[in-house]
C-alpha cells in the first residue's frame, strides 16, 4: 500500500487540537479537528454532503410509502372486494392479513442479507442501483396484482428491494460523513421513511374516494416515483472514499474524501481522516491475514470462504458487543410496537371507539406527529447523543403503553358512555409516537452503521438491518391476531419491551457521538489487547512517516 502513497514533507502536528470528550477521551493517536459545527448546523456548512445523504436515502421513503399505503389499504372496501381472503367476514382473516403484511419484511430480510456481499463487492453507490431495479419489479407486480397469491409475491420481491436499500443507505451515509455530523445525516434516513408514511397515508386517503380498484392501483403505482428520482441521482454520488480505500484504490479515496469535505487534499484535516482511514484499513487486513492465514491466495474457493468467515468474525471476541448492540438496537425497535401501530392504526384506534373516518384521519395525525419527533433528532441526536435519546424515549414509550392498557382494559366494553377516557388514549398514542420518532426510531439506523471497522461494517450493517426484517416480519404476523384476541393485552406485551429496551440500553449501549467510525475499537474497549492497539497505532505511525506530512504542505 506504502507504494501508492503521496509523498510530501513531515507534520509533526498531525495530532494536534484533539477533540474534547471528557473521561472517554480517545487515544492521542486519533484526535481529530472537526470540519465544523456538530448537528444541524453543520449540515449548512456542508451542503455537498447533505445533499449526497439525501439523495441515498430516496429508498427510505419507498419502505415509508408502503407503510403507509397498507395502513389505509387494508380497510379499503375496494381493496376488499378484489382480495376477500383479508376481510375480516372470511375465516382466518387475521392470519392472512398479516401474511400479506409480513411479507414485505421477509423479502426485506433477503434482501439485506445479500446487500453486505454486493455492497462490498461493487461498491455501495452501484449497490444502490442494483437495489432499485429489484424494488422497481415488485412495485410493477404489485400495481398489477390480480389475486392474494400474485400481491404476496410481489411484495416478497418489493420487499427484498426495499431492504438492500435500508442496509446500503446508511452505510454509505456513515462512510461519507464528517463525525460531528454524523448523527444528524443519519436521521435522514428515518425522516425519509416517515416522510414516506405520511405522504402514502394521505394520497391513499384520498384515492380511497375513486370508484373501482384504481383507489388502490395508483398508489401502488406512485410508490415508484422516488425510486427513478434515485436512478437520477445516483450519477452524482461520489464512492464512498473508505470503500476506495478497502480496495488499495488511495489516491481516488483521497480525491472523495477531499470533494465530500469540499476542501483541498493539503487541508490538515482532511490529510488526519485521511490516514485515520488508511490506517483502519491496514489494520483489517493484516487482522484477516491473522486470522485466515490460510484464505490469502486469491483463488475463488479462498475468496468464498474468506467470505463466509468474515460473517462468522461479527461473532468473535474483538467484535460480539458490537453486532449484539447493532442487532438489538433493530430488536427492540420493533418490539416496542411502532410497526404494529403504523400498520393496523385505524384497527387500533377502533379499539378506543373512533368511527371509521375518525380512525383513518387519527392515523394520518398519528404519523405526522412521528414525523415531528424525527425532525427534532436532527438537532437533539449530536447535541445529546445517542444513549440519552434511547433511555428517555424507552421510559415515555413505556408510561404510554401503560396507561393506554388501563384504559383500554376498563372502558373497552363501553367507549360511548366513556369518550373523554378514549380521547385520554388517543392523546398518549400520539405521545408514544412523538417519543418513538425522537429516539428509538432514528438511533438504530444511525448506529449500527458506525460501530463496525471498515473490514466488517456492511456485513455488521447487514446483519443489523436483517434483525430490524426479521422482527418486522414477527410484528407484522402476530399484531391482527394479537389486537382481535387479547384487546389491552397488545399495549401491554409492547410496553414490557418497552421497559426491557430501557434496562437493556442502560447496562449495554454505549456512546458514539462525536467519535470518528475509526475509534469504535476505544468505544467499545475491543482493543484492550494491548498487542491489538499498539500494532494499530504503529501501522498510522508508518503510514504518518510515508506520507512525511508538514506544516510547510498545508495552507
Amino acid at each position: 500500500m506504502a507504494g501508492k502513497l503521496e509523498v510530501v514533507e513531515q507534520d509533526e502536528n498531525i495530532q494536534a487540537s484533539p477533540i474534547d470528550r471528557s473521561e472517554s477521551a480517545a487515544p492521542p493517536a486519533f484526535s481529530n479537528e472537526p470540519y465544523g459545527p456538530a448537528g444541524l448546523r453543520g449540515l449548512f456548512s456542508n451542503y455537498y454532503v447533505f445533499l449526497c445523504a439525501a439523495c441515498s436515502t430516496l429508498g427510505g421513503i419507498s419502505f415509508g410509502y408502503d407503510q403507509g399505503v397498507v395502513s389505509v389499504i387494508l380497510v379499503m372496501p375496494q381493496f376488499l372486494d378484489r382480495f376477500e381472503r383479508i376481510d375480516e367476514t372470511s375465516s382466518g382473516s387475521g392470519f392472512w392479513k398479516g401474511l400479506m403484511t409480513a411479507m414485505i419484511e421477509l423479502g426485506a430480510l433477503i434482501g439485506a442479507l445479500n446487500q453486505g456481499w454486493i455492497a462490498d463487492k461493487i461498491s455501495r453507490r452501484y449497490s444502490i442501483v442494483v437495489a432499485v431495479m429489484v424494488f422497481l419489479v415488485g412495485a410493477i407486480l404489485q400495481t398489477a396484482a390480480v389475486d392474494y397469491a400474485m400481491l404476496t409475491i410481489a411484495r416478497m420481491i418489493g420487499g427484498a428491494g426495499i431492504g438492500m436499500l435500508s442496509m446500503v443507505a446508511p452505510l454509505y451515509i456513515s462512510e461519507i460523513s464528517p463525525p460531528e455530523t454524523r448523527g444528524a445525516l443519519l436521521v435522514l434516513e428515518e425522516f425519509c421513511i416517515v416522510v414516506g408514511i405520511v405522504i402514502a397515508f394521505w394520497i391513499t386517503y384520498g384515492t380511497r374516494y375513486i370508484g373501482g380498484e384504481w383507489s388502490w392501483r395508483l398508489p401502488f403505482l406512485l410508490q415508484m416515483i422516488p425510486s427513478f428520482t434515485l436512478l437520477i441521482g445516483i450519477i452524482y454520488l461520489p464512492f464512498s472514499p473508505r470503500w476506495l480505500a478497502s480496495k488499495d484504490r488511495n489516491q481516488e479515496a483521497l480525491a472523495s474524501l477531499s470533494r465530500l469535505r469540499q476542501l483541498p487534499p493539503t487541508d490538515k484535516r482532511i490529510r488526519r481522516e485521511y490516514v485515520d482511514i488508511l490506517a483502519e484499513v491496514e489494520f483489517s487486513k493484516s487482522v484477516s491475514i491473522e486470522r485466515h492465514p490460510k484464505l490469502q491466495d486469491h483463488s475463488k474457493q479462498s475468496g468464498f470462504l474468506l467470505e463466509l468467515n468474515s460473517w462468522l468474525d461479527c461473532f468473535k471476541q474483538n467484535y460480539w458487543r458490537r453486532t449484539h448492540v447493532g442487532v438489538l438496537l433493530m430488536f427492540f425497535q420493533q418490539f416496542v410496537g411502532i410497526n404494529a401501530l403504523i400498520y393496523y392504526s385505524p384497527t387500533l384506534f377502533a379499539t378506543m371507539g373512533l368511527n371509521y373516518d375518525m380512525q383513518l384521519i387519527m392515523s394520518g395525525i398519528l404519523n405526522i406527529t412521528q414525523l415531528i419527533g424525527v425532525v427534532t433528532s436532527f438537532w437533539t441526536m449530536d447535541r445529546f447523543g445517542r444513549r440519552a435519546l434511547l433511555l428517555w424515549g424507552s421510559l415515555v414509550m413505556t408510561a404510554s403503553h401503560i396507561v393506554i392498557a388501563v384504559l383500554v382494559g376498563l372502558y373497552d366494553n363501553d367507549w360511548p358512555s366513556h369518550r373523554t377516557q378514549g380521547w385520554i388514549s388517543v392523546a398518549f398514542l400520539l405521545i408514544y409516537m412523538v417519543s418513538f420518532g425522537a429516539s428509538w426510531g432514528p438511533v438504530p439506523w444511525a448506529m449500527p452503521s458506525e460501530i463496525f471497522p471498515s473490514s466488517l461494517r456492511a456485513k455488521g450493517v447487514a446483519l443489523s438491518t436483517c434483525s430490524n426484517w426479521f422482527n418486522n416480519f414477527i410484528i407484522g404476523l402476530i399484531t391482527p391476531p394479537l389486537v382481535q384476541n387479547t384487546g389491552y393485552g397488545a399495549y401491554v406485551f409492547f410496553a414490557v419491551f418497552s421497559l426491557l429496551s430501557f434496562a437493556w440500553t442502560f447496562f449495554f449501549v454505549p456512546e458514539t457521538n462525536g467519535f470518528m467510525l475509526e475509534q469504535m475499537d476505544h468505544v467499545f474497549k475491543d482493543n484492550s489487547a494491548q498487542q491489538d492497539a499498539a500494532r494499530k497505532q504503529a501501522i498510522e505511525a508508518d503510514l504518518i512517516r510515508k506520507l512525511n506530512y508538514s506544516e510547510k504542505s498545508l495552507p
